[in-house]
């Protein structure tokens, strides 16, 4: 194709992308959009859905409320979808899909990020656990009622897979009890467990990783939980600040935090695109076949930059994830989430009456289920706002 006025030339399809027009096509069959293709009409749906907008104000790292300026879960998943965007296209995948996939892979995440998901699994460990993989494919496939026709979103076959998949076949889960919902959909609608995701999937995993390894470190630093100086004997991100410095002598430390952060988010897209081109032509991939059942994913990380990601990720955990502010902030948030399922599993009229009347006449482990279902839609200002409201009695006041 030519170039245009900037000398881009846009990538050709690779033979092993996913074609819309032989998608596998929907649960629920309907008349196909004459403006859209049936993955870009997927992207479409998860954005309307009401899931989506409550990512506003659930936790990444930090809970909703600390500050403006780091990310929230929904603004995690813009960045991932940015990020699996450029990857699709500069690989000749089909974009729409790879998209669709990172917008959505975040949908179950309860209020306070992994604080959350641990403590709600606590709560759920005797009615079948909690996970956030599996409540993000609830979420889509059923828990979002927007349409009169079904439950759920409707979604291609191929965005599902992508959404159950993305990080690998999924057999090796599947003895869990929280996994039980994908089984059962698996024997009405095949989504092949065993076998790899498509590339476009695979793309949307590896974008996650680039996002939030990138961003995890843009606030870290912010918040000042560490500092530049910290970094700099750091894998890959250590490296990348000297070369700023040298090439920007003195610069403001708020530019070369975002400078750094920029090329870092380059580095590892280059090294992504170089890897996975790598292994398609090692491995002779020419149809979208050919990737699910090629035995690894297709889509990676080089081994040195694998490597030299654990070691950051190691750093963030030790100087991030488990500082002692941040422990604090996780401590309160199962305090939280710990009372309101009590609370609602024993007073379930105190929630809505569209969610109490899902707890009449049902057992036990059901009845948990959908206490689990409205706790894990909350965000974190209404989380701590409902705890507030149902157990500081100064309100009476």
């Amino acid at each position: 194709m030519p170039a245009d006025a900037a000398g881009y030339v846009p990538p050709t399809r690779a033979a092993y992308a996913e074609d819309p027009a032989r998608s596998c096509g929907r649960r629920h069959p309907e008349p196909e959009s004459a403006t859209r293709t049936a993955f870009a009409r997927d992207r479409d749906r998860v954005i309307h859905c009401s899931a989506f907008r409550r990512l506003k104000e659930k936790t990444q790292v930090f809970v909703a409320h600390e500050g403006d300026h780091f990310r929230t879960r929904l603004t995690h998943s813009l960045e991932v979808a940015q990020i699996a965007r450029s990857l699709a296209k500069a690989l000749g995948l089909d974009d729409d899909l790879a998209e669709g996939v990172a917008l959505a892979h975040d949908l179950g995440h309860p209020p306070f990020a992994h604080a959350g998901e641990d403590q709600l699994q606590a709560c759920m460990a005797p009615y079948g656990g909690f996970d956030h993989n599996v409540q993000t494919f609830r979420v889509l496939v059923r828990l979002e009622r927007r349409y009169p026709q079904f439950e759920g979103l409707n979604l291609c076959w191929e965005t599902l897979e992508g959404v159950v998949k993305h990080n690998g076949p999924a057999t090796g889960q599947l003895d869990k009890p929280a996994f039980a919902p994908i089984l059962a959909l698996d024997r009405e609608f095949p989504l092949r467990l065993e076998t790899f995701a498509s590339a476009e999937a695979q793309v949307a995993a590896l974008a996650d990783d680039i996002a939030y390894n990138n961003h995890d470190v843009d606030d870290g630093l912010q918040a000042g939980l560490f500092g530049i100086e910290d970094l700099l004997e750091t894998p890959l991100i250590g490296p990348v600040i000297r070369s700023v410095q040298a090439d920007w002598p003195g610069l403001d430390l708020r530019l070369l935090r975002l400078e750094s952060v920029r090329r870092m988010i380059g580095a590892m897209v280059d090294d992504v695109l170089a890897e996975t081109r790598r292994r398609a032509e090692e491995a002779g991939v020419s149809t979208p076949e050919d990737v699910r059942g090629l035995g690894r994913p297709l889509v990676a990380f080089s081994p040195a930059m694998f490597e030299d990601l654990n070691r950051l990720r190691a750093f963030l955990f030790a100087r991030m994830y488990r500082h002692h502010r941040q422990n604090r902030t996780r401590s309160a948030a199962k305090r939280i989430l710990r009372g309101l399922f009590a609370l609602y599993m024993e007073e379930g009229d105190v929630m809505p009456p569209a969610w109490f009347q899902r707890t009449s006449d049902v057992d036990e482990a059901k009845r948990a289920r959908v206490v689990c279902d409205y706790i894990a839609g909350m965000t974190d200002r209404f989380a701590i706002e409902e705890h507030r409201r149902l157990f500081g009695l100064e309100s009476w006041r």
